[in-house]
């Protein structure tokens, strides 16, 4: 075990701290914290439009009351949902700038920069085509394309789907941004100039810049018959399509957790590169697609209780353990397990680095992840279509963000059943000899328990 803890430290643990220091990762996981609050308010109210398509005998009801109004509340899921690239677009662009600024030194607006990033990215919304020699905006009724403009359901890439190219063109923005402040191509104004007025100014020659730079990317990439859409989606799709498989999620789900056996917040790190990917397989859900790994499918189905899965292991220690140390501490733990906050558990038990408590640590979320996969793939519960609190509940995050779905309420319950199961043996091994060492009995060495295992 000993071993395994070296190879994950030096192989795993050492990169990925180095990987979550890069300022594009950071500024991406604070797009993916700035953009909870919508995510979760646009899918609520299209959990309340979905009702009637669980609970069949509120149809009726729905149809003569809340339907007729839909359109004037739904509004609400298109400005949030609909639009969350550049909710991503605006905040990696504005914590760009903010980094760069506060660690280099460069004087750089984070507004200016965001607003930048939001240039850039507008300029690549439009579709464009070249027909016998001119370049012109694509136009196509039947597929509802309106100068250039994809409008189905809203502006097309306004949504989900346009999330990496946001973030790509922010990254290409602000970094546009910082060479020419660090040319000293802008424009200075006296200092008696209004401190607004003068910010404006900086960023004009960097405007400018963006503008041709983009405007001969496009060009270009029309002229070759496709455009940056196109270009960016071949590597991200197939990153995509690995979320949608089960090997994929079992990858995922080992990454998060053997980051966190060795003292790393394995979800901040992977949920940066993995978010975005859950909130577009959310959004072709509720197009009617059958993606599993969508939305909060971890907090609902997966870490029932925290990373690991260890909700009712929290229980269990809290009324049955022999050790007053656990006893205390799973008691002390209950309440936030509740709201899957068990970074007492983690920390305190502890599970980091404790060869007795690693393994179980790895298989209960991935057992819980395959009872998850396989319960939505098969069509026994619904996909998740909205996205729910994530300290919401055992069974409760499940069921609202199906939709309603009471089965998913059940197998939510018996994935905190089965990793229980799995914790068992390995948490009375644990207890047992945390109980002789309090009794001062002496205790068999770690190396024969891992070869018991």
């Amino acid at each position: 075990m000993n071993t395994g803890f070296v190879f994950l430290q030096k192989y795993l643990m050492t990169p990925m701290a180095k990987i979550s220091q890069f300022k594009i990762v950071r500024a991406v996981m604070a797009a993916g914290m700035a953009s909870v609050p919508f995510s979760i308010v646009g899918s609520m109210f299209l959990v309340f439009n979905t009702l009637p398509m669980t609970f069949t005998g509120l149809e009726g009801f729905f149809e003569n009351t809340f339907f007729r109004v839909s359109d004037l509340y739904m509004i609400a899921n298109t400005a949030t949902i609909g639009i969350l690239a550049l909710y991503f677009n605006f905040v990696v662009g504005y914590e760009l700038t903010k980094i760069e600024a506060e660690e280099t030194g460069l004087k750089v607006n984070a507004l200016n920069g965001a607003m930048l990033s939001a240039f850039a990215f507008f300029m690549t919304l439009p579709e464009l085509v070249m027909q016998n020699g001119v370049i012109t905006l694509l136009s196509d009724q039947s597929n509802l394309v309106f100068n250039g403009l994809r409008l189905t359901p809203f502006v097309f890439r306004l949504g989900t789907s346009g999330i990496f190219i946001a973030i790509v063109m922010a990254i290409v923005a602000t970094h546009l941004y910082f060479l020419c402040v660090r040319r000293n191509w802008v424009v200075k104004m006296p200092e008696t100039v209004p401190l607004g007025v003068s910010r404006s100014f900086t960023a004009l020659i960097p405007t400018f810049v963006i503008a041709f730079c983009i405007i001969i990317l496009n060009g270009f990439l029309v002229f070759m018959g496709t455009d940056i859409f196109d270009i960016v989606s071949i590597p991200f799709t197939f990153v995509t399509n690995l979320t949608k498989s089960w090997l994929g999620i079992m990858v995922i789900l080992f990454l998060i957790h053997a980051l966190w056996v060795v003292g790393i917040h394995g979800a901040s790190i992977i949920g940066a590169f993995i978010t975005p990917i859950m909130l577009a397989n959310m959004t072709e859900n509720t197009a009617g697609a059958h993606i599993p790994f969508a939305g909060e499918f971890n907090n609902s189905l997966v870490i029932l209780g925290g990373s690991g899965s260890t909700l009712l292991m929290t229980f269990f220690i809290a009324f049955f353990a022999k050790s007053s140390q656990l006893k205390i501490l799973g008691r002390a733990s209950a309440v936030p397990a509740i709201f899957n906050i068990n970074e007492p558990i983690i920390f305190g038990m502890p599970i980091v680095y404790n060869p007795y408590l690693a393994l179980p640590f790895f298989l209960a979320p991935m057992a819980c992840g395959t009872l998850g996969y396989f319960a939505i793939s098969s069509g026994i519960m619904n996909p998740i279509i909205a996205l729910v609190p994530w300290p919401s509940p055992m069974g409760l995050g499940a069921f609202i963000g199906t939709g309603g779905d009471y089965k998913a309420a059940i197998v939510a319950i018996l994935s905190a059943m089965l990793a229980l199961f799995i914790y068992l043996p390995f948490v009375k091994l644990y207890d047992n000899k945390l109980f002789k060492e309090e009794q001062g009995k002496p205790v068999d060495d770690v190396q024969k328990v891992g070869e018991a295992h």
